[in-house]
């Protein structure tokens, strides 16, 4: 059995694992507030924004464009997106999976890597990483989806690779987040969400090439933003639901101790008492 001081020594060491992790699960709830308010109100136009490319896409027949069509190469750019900091239970590890059993062979992938957690993944796995952005997953801004929407469109363009993907975690709400890996090129035509399709053609204005070389880095650029803007919002949604249990864990844990504490020290006092009383019937 341990020892009083064993015990009352593991006791004040998890007392203040436990005032860290309640330290970071308010600091994780501050930051939850500002991103879930931010993810919210662009949530609506970068869904409207697929939803509105896909069915012009499939209103206008067979088109002829770079972008519509798979690259010769069988390289896959994959934009991964996950946090530079742990402790935000399996949010990292979820887009890891997406990638290592999302279907693309290994060899194919081809990363650029948003967060360092991403990043040191699959440098540990030998994935190629064609270039890393760590630096702006902590506040992201529009001008920085451009940056990589500008990379990887030049990378499909020049035949590096034959298709990009996405892998980014959705933002339900502040406890339901969804790791994704979806294909941004080549552009698939869909159905609109209610599954019916307005059958009405799509005429352009300028010419059809012209305004696709327009209108889809504009479209692949909102996405990758938006990835971005929820992923921040489920970073923190996630460690402060990992703090939150951390610290429950800690209070039991420190509940459990503290019994096995008082414990301990009724059976010393016992034992001492039942030895001054041995004495004295000694002296006797």
């Amino acid at each position: 059995m341990a020892s009083m001081r064993d015990i009352k020594r593991r006791r004040d060491s998890i007392q203040s694992t436990g005032q860290i992790t309640k330290a970071m699960k308010l600091v994780s709830t501050v930051k939850l507030q500002k991103a879930k308010g931010k993810a919210e109100s662009t949530k609506p136009y970068f869904d409207l924004m697929y939803e509105t490319v896909s069915n012009m896409l499939a209103k206008s027949g067979n088109i002829n464009h770079k972008y519509l069509k798979p690259g010769a190469s069988s390289g896959k750019a994959v934009i991964v997106i996950t946090g530079n900091r742990g402790l935000a239970g399996g949010y990292n590890t979820n887009i890891t999976k997406l990638i290592t059993n999302g279907g693309i062979q290994r060899e194919d992938v081809v990363a650029y890597t948003i967060g360092s957690k991403g990043r040191d993944f699959l440098a540990r796995k030998n994935f190629k990483i064609a270039r890393d952005y760590s630096e702006i997953i902590e506040e992201p801004m529009y001008s920085d989806a451009k940056e990589i929407c500008d990379d990887v469109l030049a990378a499909f363009t020049e035949g590096d690779v034959g298709e990009i993907y996405l892998a980014y975690t959705s933002f339900k709400n502040t406890v339901v987040h969804e790791p994704q890996l979806i294909k941004l090129l080549p552009v698939e035509a869909e159905a609109g969400k209610n599954g019916n399709m307005d059958t009405t053609p799509m005429n352009y204005e300028p010419e059809e090439t012209e305004a696709l070389n327009l209108i889809i880095p504009k479209y692949m650029c909102s996405l990758i933003y938006g990835a971005l803007i929820e992923s921040v919002a489920s970073e923190n949604g996630a460690r402060m639901q990992a703090m939150d249990n951390a610290t429950s864990n800690a209070e039991e844990m420190i509940s459990d101790l503290s019994l096995k504490y008082n414990r301990a020290r009724q059976a010393a006092i016992t034992q001492e008492l039942t030895e001054i009383v041995a004495g004295a019937n000694a002296i006797e």
